[in-house]
């Protein structure tokens, strides 16, 4: 059975990122929130869901970021049927930099 993430905890933890207004406010917060390895897996997946949404093929993601295939094919099967998460930050992200 899968579990909800979305619960009054989780809630909290999104309302309190969004009161966060710069990338070294983020960095602050995170550094505080994760462990080094948490924090360096979430730039990993990050990279991967930006590599393969500009087209890399699995062996230029995995030689680029050191990510497992396991992790890639995570991030692919939620980029293709997830809940549109990634796409909507990359695509912002991708907006503002033109």
């Amino acid at each position: 059975m899968k579990k909800d993430v979305h619960n009054q905890e989780t809630e909290r933890l999104m309302e309190g990122i969004l009161k966060l207004s710069s990338v070294e406010e983020c960095f602050a917060f995170f550094e505080d929130l994760c462990t080094v390895n948490e924090l360096l897996s979430l730039g990993q997946r990050f990279e991967v869901a930006h590599m393969l949404n500009n087209r890399s093929t699995y062996n230029e993601v995995a030689e680029t970021t050191g990510a497992s295939t396991a992790t890639i094919s995570r991030v692919n099967r939620c980029l293709n049927y997830g809940k549109d998460g990634y796409r909507l930050v990359l695509d912002r992200m991708e907006k503002e930099k033109n």
